[in-house]
């Protein structure tokens, strides 16, 4: 039986299981918080309740910020609507973050999701393994955001080699072209039965044609494949309709709060 909107199958525990890190990326831990290091920024996660309040809290924090800041880096903390305590988000606002765009938190049920992809003429879809590949995903999504990606490529790159039953990736070509690519991560032993929805940007051109819809339906069919009864999906405002549509529910959203490190000449 799904969820009903804000309640999370206990198969999900907190949302914040990582998969297996690509080489050069570790994961540390500070109390209760789990610290990726290597990536393009950092990454800190926890759990619901971090449990430490007031100035405990405002040192673990500040310890945090001050260990990528050492390493000149910045770092996300990623939030939870239902995270405590509740005044998490304005402890990390005074230490410096600055919170991007909220998401909605959706889970869908693969059973439901899993169909046969349908593409616009002239649309094939591949599932890719190739370095060369990979930057070609980097490539359009620079092309997207208008901003170098190149981390991106590198980062499949490795995800791919370091464990490649954790990871699928799916590009939608167009004459040989990327025009959409996303992909779908597998996590370990003790969070079996869901997978993860990441990617999904397209090319302006290729918007409102139902690839977003067919890349969907493509990946709900490889988790059904590997006994995932879950997808997970953190979505923006742009996607979360649509993603409802098809049947997935919401059960929380989340921030990423972001830190960056002072730029050479600024101050604070």
């Amino acid at each position: 039986m799904m969820a009903k909107d804000g309640q999370i199958p206990p198969v999900f525990g907190d949302l914040r299981i990582q998969p297996k890190p690509p080489a050069g990326v570790r994961y540390e831990r500070d109390g209760p918080l789990l610290r990726v290091v290597g990536e393009y920024r950092g990454c800190i996660s926890g759990p619901r309740d971090v449990g430490v309040r007031g100035a405990e809290l405002d040192r673990l924090i500040a310890r945090q910020r001050d260990y990528f800041a050492g390493r000149g880096e910045a770092v996300e903390w990623k939030t939870r609507a239902h995270d405590e305590p509740a005044d998490l988000t304005a402890r990390l606002r005074a230490a410096g973050f600055v919170p991007e765009e909220q998401q909605t938190v959706l889970i869908g049920l693969t059973a439901e999701l899993a169909a046969t992809p349908v593409l616009p003429d002239g649309v094939v879809l591949r599932w890719v393994t190739a370095d060369a590949d990979m930057r070609r995903i980097a490539a359009m999504e620079s092309a997207v955001w208008g901003q170098d990606w190149g981390w991106l490529g590198e980062n499949l790159i490795g995800r791919v080699a370091a464990a490649l039953d954790d990871i699928a990736v799916l590009a939608a070509e167009a004459d040989g072209e990327v025009v959409f690519a996303a992909w779908l991560v597998f996590f370990q032993p003790e969070a079996d039965g869901f997978a993860r929805l990441l990617g999904g940007s397209t090319l302006p051109g290729w918007r409102g044609r139902g690839i977003y819809r067919a890349l969907v339906a493509a990946r709900a069919q490889r988790a059904a494949a590997r006994g995932a009864r879950y997808l997970q999906v953190d979505a923006s405002d742009e996607s979360a309709p649509i993603l409802r549509r098809l049947g997935f529910r919401a059960v929380t959203t989340t921030t990423a709060y972001v830190w960056t490190p002072p730029q050479p000449g600024s101050q604070g």
